[in-house]
């Protein structure tokens, strides 16, 4: 699990850098503490640290939500099976599902099927050896998915398909945020033995959404967030979209 953890790492920060146009331009090297180092050309090192948003603050789920829940990666699973019947490629896949138009039973034979030929259709044009990331949208797929994220990077060895917002949707994301930074703020003195010049904490999350109807985006880019780092950011894997929190003078 630990091997797999890293992959997605490789691959994470491969799409980082294709939704940054500031990242700068160097090697990317896999590391522990921090997780990667980019080795520039003017002999610079900047290190990056990865982590998760938790949703601390998450929504208790009723029997009825994680009936739904089950549902949905049961199907996830059963699309994963179908696809690797007829492929080989090896994919990190994230599924949005409507919160308007559920599956029902009756559909779910349909919805697998057309949802795993997209799925092949979409990556015909990716090749093996680079990193490659596609976001399929509602107008591509069957009724009940929002949305379909594809990514592949030839360091994945293991497909991982799953629901997206699987850790549960929190009530208080701007709280989870400065949580997150808290908890690798105090481990930053480790990551300072390297000696690098410059320290970024990137949060991944599948989808900014809160429990609340709130203008979530907004509230984040108004909220002021303090950290140790020269540099945090907070990238939306199904927006394909960075948000940088911190900027600390270099």
């Amino acid at each position: 699990m630990q091997e797999v953890k890293k992959q997605l790492e490789v691959l994470l920060v491969n799409y980082f850098r294709d939704c940054y146009p500031d990242f700068p331009k160097g090697k990317v090297v896999a590391s522990e503490s921090p997780d990667f180092v980019v080795k520039m050309k003017n002999a610079h090192k900047l290190g990056i640290e990865l982590t998760r948003l938790n949703p601390a603050n998450a929504v208790t789920k009723t029997e009825e939500v994680q009936s739904l829940i089950n549902f949905r990666n049961e199907l996830v699973e059963d699309m994963k099976e179908l696809f690797e019947a007829g492929s080989d490629a090896k994919l990190f896949v994230k599924f949005m599902f409507s919160e308007k138009h559920q599956i029902t039973p009756e559909r779910e034979l349909m919805v697998r099927s057309k949802t795993v030929a997209t799925i092949k259709s979409a990556i015909a044009d990716k090749t093996d050896a680079t990193f490659y990331h596609k976001i399929l949208t509602n107008t591509d797929l069957p009724q009940g998915l929002e949305q379909v994220l594809i990514a592949h990077h030839p360091e994945l060895k293991e497909s991982v398909w799953e629901c997206s917002n699987n850790l549960g949707i929190s009530n208080n994301v701007v709280e989870d945020i400065r949580l997150a930074i808290a908890k690798k703020d105090e481990k930053l003195r480790i990551y300072q033995k390297q000696q690098l010049q410059q320290y970024w904490l990137l949060i991944t999350t599948d989808c900014l959404r809160a429990d609340k109807n709130i203008n979530l985006l907004n509230k984040i880019s108004h909220e002021q967030f303090e950290s140790r780092f020269h540099q945090v950011f907070v990238l939306d894997l199904m927006r394909a979209k960075v948000f940088p929190l911190v900027e600390n003078s270099k």
